[in-house]
């Protein structure tokens, strides 16, 4: 409360004798005293209640208000019972000192002083308490109405004027300031952190990177692993706009219990993945039994709606798979892989916690498998689909700094299948486009089914899944459009390969004009992606019909 509010209560009975300019000072407490030096009682911004017993002379004035004044009273209030009236030396020593001075007239009791005063900071301790209390459901609150960890890094922005970024080992970022961290900045920046936090180096580690300084504290999800590397590379970390290297200790203390609020956030987020992850794991299971394509169909039915919320069913999945190998041994590597994988095939652009709730990963023994929907298919019934070097380009920089000298990182990617019936081919198409991507050198690599379509088909050791894959690939979209449609795209393509790519010969042997034949070319092209104006492409198509 403040001083001011002493005089609007009349039953106080306090008269203002000096100090009228200095009334919006701050009453936390009061104290009740007739000693000569009561200073080792006094802790800072008390009323000071004084029935004058210790003073026997002007000179003892003098003293007592210096003493008040040095430990930083709010006021004086001194009763008018023992003298009469307040002397006037008291008047003015208050005056030199700037110390406001209240008489209080001798009907009222300085019990009921304290009372009013106590009853006041009281209530308003309680107003903080009640703030205290607000901030922490928002810190714990997940949704609108909370903000989980954007609300921990609003408080450092308000409080203690601190930019800061929650952000993945990819440098995706989690949460943070109004003005997102620029890719460069954020990917040099998640590097920074897995070398530091590898080595062993003790937290804060400190950055330099764009002509600004950044501290970066980890934020630790789960039971410590015996081994860093077992959460290393899924772990997030914090991220602040400054230098800590000068820091004191209870700020760092601060931004210590901040990550922990954020990792709390973080093993709630990783609980509701739980869901995800055993649908992932049944599909796989059924996928590598070799169970019939009904049941598969019937467990991706139930599995649509948790993965692609709103949409019914995903018309088209893809299979990723990825292994992490430590160097002289390591962590189990089926967990760390999974966790990577998830945070892999998040959208790099995307920022949230929340932007994974559509990947689904499983572990079997040190190898991850995720199963991942396709879902807006445009007109035509096609998705876009992961690419193996939009994976590499994101994730190469910082996690090959987070692996050097210890591990290594290898992903393969299925092309898109239209049904259960091509998950198992998929399957065996993403391992071995991974086993590809482990004969090159490198921390992290990725292959996909892009780079098997016209050079590792033609091997022998090319397993027979990864060709029904391939072919199923090629032709299933122009099937399904022929279906549709009753255009006879398959029909045109044999014909087309059978006359060379010859467009007259072919109109001919087809009875079309020219011109409906280029437009039946140009749909099985856009239908595939392909360029049947390549002679890889052409081989491509001939040997797909051939393995039909």
């Amino acid at each position: 409360m403040r001083l001011r509010a002493l005089l609007d209560t009349d039953a106080l009975g306090l008269r203002l004798l000096g100090g009228g300019e200095e009334l919006d000072r701050t009453v936390r407490g009061v104290m009740t005293t007739d000693l000569k030096d009561p200073s080792r009682y006094l802790s800072g911004g008390e009323l000071v209640l004084t029935g004058l017993a210790w003073r026997r002379g002007p000179d003892d004035s003098e003293r007592f208000v210096r003493i008040l004044a040095a430990a930083g009273v709010a006021g004086l209030a001194a009763g008018e019972a023992e003298l009469g009236s307040v002397p006037d030396d008291l008047v003015l020593a208050c005056a030199r000192h700037r110390l406001p001075l209240f008489a209080v007239d001798e009907d009222v009791a300085f019990a009921s002083i304290t009372e009013h005063v106590v009853r006041q900071v009281s209530t308003e301790r309680a107003g903080d308490l009640a703030a205290v209390v607000e901030r922490h459901r928002r810190l714990m609150t997940s949704g609108p109405e909370g903000g989980g960890p954007d609300a921990v890094l609003d408080l450092l922005g308000s409080d203690l004027d601190l930019r800061a970024w929650v952000l993945s080992t990819t440098g995706r970022g989690i949460a943070g300031s109004d003005h997102p961290l620029p890719a460069g900045v954020a990917a040099e920046l998640a590097g920074e952190h897995l070398a530091a936090a590898r080595t062993g180096r003790p937290s804060p580690h400190r950055a330099y990177t764009a002509g600004r300084h950044y501290s970066l504290f980890p934020i630790r999800s789960g039971d410590p692993a015996d081994d860093v590397r077992g959460t290393l590379l899924s772990d997030w970390f914090l991220a602040v706009d400054a230098d800590a290297g000068d820091w004191p200790a209870e700020r760092l203390d601060l931004l210590d219990g901040v990550t922990q609020l954020i990792a709390v956030e973080r093993d709630r987020r990783d609980a509701e993945r739980t869901v995800r992850r055993r649908l992932a794991a049944e599909v796989m299971d059924l996928v590598q039994t070799g169970a019939p394509p009904g049941e598969i169909a019937a467990r991706l039915r139930v599995a649509a709606p948790v993965l692609v919320p709103g949409l019914g069913t995903a018309p088209q999945w893809q299979v990723v798979v990825a292994r992490v190998d430590w160097a002289g041994g390591g962590p189990a590597a089926g967990p760390v892989a999974q966790a990577l994988l998830e945070e892999a095939l998040v959208d790099p652009g995307a920022v949230g916690p929340d932007q994974a709730d559509r990947i689904a990963v499983a572990h079997a023994g040190e190898e991850a498998m995720a199963l991942v929907p396709l879902s807006s298919p445009d007109s035509e019934g096609t998705a876009p689909e992961l690419s193996a070097q939009g994976l590499l380009s994101f994730l190469r920089a910082p996690l090959t700094r987070g692996l050097d000298g210890d591990g290594r990182l290898t992903i393969g990617v299925s092309a898109a299948v239209h049904s259960a019936d091509g998950l198992r081919g998929a399957l065996e198409e993403a391992r071995h486009a991974r086993r590809v991507a482990a004969a090159r050198p490198g921390r992290v690599c990725v292959a996909g089914h892009e780079e098997l379509a016209s050079h590792v088909l033609l091997l022998p050791f090319v397993p027979d899944d990864v060709r029904r894959a391939f072919t199923a690939r090629l032709l299933d979209p122009l099937r399904a459009y022929d279906r549709r449609h009753r255009a006879e795209l398959i029909p045109t393509l044999e014909a087309f390969l059978e006359c060379d790519g010859s467009w007259t010969r072919c109109a001919n042997r087809l009875h079309l004009h020219v011109n409906t034949l280029r437009y039946r070319i140009g749909r099985i092209e856009q239908l595939t992606g392909r360029d049947l104006s390549r002679l890889e492409d052409k081989l491509d198509f001939f040997l797909a019909l051939r393995m039909s």
